[in-house]
């Protein structure tokens, strides 16, 4: 854990007491802060006295005697309307932070020149904040990884000269982060999201853009027009700019032909990495989130040996075109994660013959978004509520079978797959849909397409089924 010890001695309101802001408390009052910790729901209040937390209810605080209310990054700062507590430290001059900027803190405090790589974007944050964690422990340095990937940031080891924190953020965590200043910041891309919090979409691109304008280096997808003009603006105001593209040859990045990562630099160019043979990084969205994260490693001192190691042994996300198993030239994909049409789309864009699982509780558009990627599907194993409404769509383009559960499925898809004599058919769980209707969360469907992989005869799993995650190789 990462004690808070630039708090010690400060009163500090902190609301939100889920995951990350019970870790909070925890780092605030472990670095000696006075603490009055709350939220609206009276469980979280309890499990957080249960902990030693110090609670009070903060409607009946003196405001005037405060420095700083930390925010859990769930709950609203500005759109749709502040949360009641934002309301009360504003109207009495009291910050409002959140645990990165805590982190920026105590690394500014502690270890100022420790190397700090920070992740944002609309897509792909999760898989490129993975993959860079990977490549640094895998060269045999101690990578730190968390924030919006799953662990809090707070958790993490204490900065210190050796160790590199890598750290996902997203847009709300930025927000409640005014000095964070990453020794390498990576913008990804913009594309609409999370409107309903920020407002419009200049406001969206402004708060992700303030993880790479403090930045020693700024790391920037160069592939939407929000994120060129940001890049633009930095370098016009003086600051070091890495360009990245999977779409365009730039004459000074890192950038993506195919499935070859190159590096422009001073009118020369050179091949970084070649990513044909690697399955855990296939697809144009994986050029980008490998681009990226080259660009980072290469920042915090990686060879590019190292680097290219680091690639081929990448075992990929968990739940994310996962590939979990072979049996003779099919690979079985866990693609989990994909719980509405865009997201399944890079793993249809990824493969050429296609045994599809899909379905589950459907999206608003259901998989019309889709249809471009349907000459891929060989035929699709429709599961769940989503199964009639599906077929009414794919049906015209590709066979298909109402197989209603997960382990049906596999089952016919595996049969299947198996007399396809094309050079790797594809079992490929990319639902489009969220897991509700039979299963508590996309990871446990994830983890019983898995077990059920594993179940079948004559296969060769990639992965350790105890940990579903640990690579073999």
């Amino acid at each position: 854990m990462i004690a808070a010890s630039t708090f010690r001695g400060r009163r500090v309101a902190l609301f939100g007491l889920g995951g990350s802001g019970l870790a909070t408390a925890q780092s605030l009052v472990a670095g000696g802060a006075e603490l009055f910790a709350w939220d609206d729901n009276p469980a979280q209040v309890e499990v957080a006295r249960a902990s030693g937390i110090p609670v009070a209810d903060l409607h009946g605080l003196d405001w005037t005697s405060l420095e700083t209310l930390v925010l859990a990054p769930g709950v609203p700062l500005t759109h749709p309307k502040p949360h009641w507590t934002v309301d009360l430290a504003n109207s009495h001059g009291v910050e409002i932070i959140g645990d990165v900027e805590i982190f920026a803190r105590e690394r500014r405090a502690h270890a100022p020149g420790s190397p700090f790589i920070a992740i944002t974007g609309t897509n792909g944050k999760s898989t490129t904040t993975a993959l860079i964690a990977h490549l640094i422990a895998h060269s045999g340095r101690d990578a730190q990884m968390g924030g919006n990937i799953g662990t809090a940031v707070l958790t993490l080891a204490p900065p210190a000269p050796e160790r590199v924190h890598v750290v996902e953020c997203s847009s709300y965590q930025i927000d409640l982060a005014p000095s964070l200043d990453p020794s390498a910041g990576l913008l990804l891309n913009l594309t609409p999201d999370h409107l309903d919090r920020h407002g419009s979409m200049q406001h969206y691109a402004d708060v992700k853009a303030r993880l790479v304008a403090q930045s020693e280096v700024a790391i920037v997808g160069v592939d939407d027009e929000w994120c060129r003009g940001i890049a633009d603006s930095l370098e016009g105001k003086g600051r070091s700019v890495v360009r990245i593209s999977k779409d365009h040859v730039l004459s000074d990045g890192v950038f993506a032909e195919g499935a070859l990562i190159r590096q422009a630099r001073g009118g020369k160019c050179h091949d970084l990495a070649d990513l044909s043979d690697i399955a855990t990084l296939r697809g144009t969205h994986n050029a980008q989130n490998a681009a990226a994260a080259i660009a980072a490693c290469q920042e915090v001192g990686l060879s590019e040996d190292e680097i290219r190691a680091g690639l081929a042994a990448f075992p990929g996300l968990k739940h994310r075109m996962q590939p979990v198993a072979r049996r003779g030239r099919v690979v079985f994909v866990n693609d989990s994660k994909a719980t509405n049409a865009e997201a399944a789309a890079p793993a249809l864009q990824s493969f050429e013959h296609i045994y599809w699982i899909a379905g589950g509780l459907p999206k608003e558009g259901g998989i019309a978004a889709l249809e471009p990627y349907f000459p891929r599907i060989a035929k699709a194993y429709l599961i769940g509520e989503a199964a009639a409404g599906f077929a009414a769509t794919i049906g015209a383009h590709a066979p298909f079978e109402i197989s209603g559960t997960l382990d049906n499925a596999v089952a016919a898809a595996a049969r299947d797959a198996a007399s396809d004599k094309a050079d790797m058919p594809a079992v490929l769980l990319s639902p489009a849909c969220a897991s509700f209707d039979q299963y508590r969360n996309f990871e446990v469907r994830g983890d019983a397409f898995v077990s059920l992989v594993s179940a079948l005869s004559d296969i060769d799993m990639l992965i350790d089924v105890e940990s579903n995650g640990e690579h073999h190789g």
